[in-house]
């Protein structure tokens, strides 16, 4: 399969607590979401919006077994993040 999509949304400020991520721990404050829809999978990134650095966000990568479910996957993920607790993504929700 050869099939890809990204979606990136800037400017999300974290609910207390932030959102988890696989490298060790919550971020909070203003936010970026990068999902890539590559071949089935979404996989779901965050970063301070401005930084250089991405980190996984907790759950992913998840199965997507097309565009508009990579999409979904994306809002989804973007929905958590804005509410916090230490968001994980959970699809579907």
């Amino acid at each position: 399969m050869d099939t890809w999509a990204t979606w990136t949304t800037q400017g999300i400020i974290a609910g207390s607590g932030g959102v988890m991520t696989t490298e060790g721990g919550p971020i909070t404050g203003d936010l970026t979401v990068h999902t890539s829809w590559i071949d089935g999978l979404a996989r779901v990134t965050v970063q301070h919006t401005g930084a250089t650095e991405w980190y996984a966000m907790l759950g992913s990568p998840v199965p997507a077994a097309n565009e508009d479910t990579g999409r979904a996957v994306h809002q989804a993920a973007v929905e958590a993040v804005n509410e916090g607790g230490g968001a994980t993504l959970t699809f579907p929700a």
